[in-house]
């Protein structure tokens, strides 16, 4: 697997859950924060239809938003376990 890169909000609960799901299981990421960079969040718009969704996870060439955090989606997504 690819870097994993999770565009993200400082005040987002959604992207904190998705970033300790990730720390959990000892997986590396990089995070954006879409409120500094006008660049990432062009791409968070044009990759969710026009919406501003965080948290958004880009890997493998692919993204996808996990707003609601779920992690059944989020492990099926990144072919990880549910489970620690």
């Amino acid at each position: 697997m690819e870097e994993i890169t999770i565009y993200t909000t400082s005040w987002c609960c959604d992207c904190r859950r998705v970033k300790h799901f990730l720390k959990d299981r000892g997986l590396p990421f990089r995070e954006i924060n879409v409120d500094e960079s006008a660049e990432a969040e062009d791409l968070v718009m044009r990759v969710n239809d026009g919406r501003r969704k965080v948290p958004t996870i880009g890997v493998d060439g692919r993204y996808f938003s996990c707003s609601p955090f779920d992690p059944h989606i989020l492990s099926e997504e990144l072919n990880i376990p549910l489970n620690k």
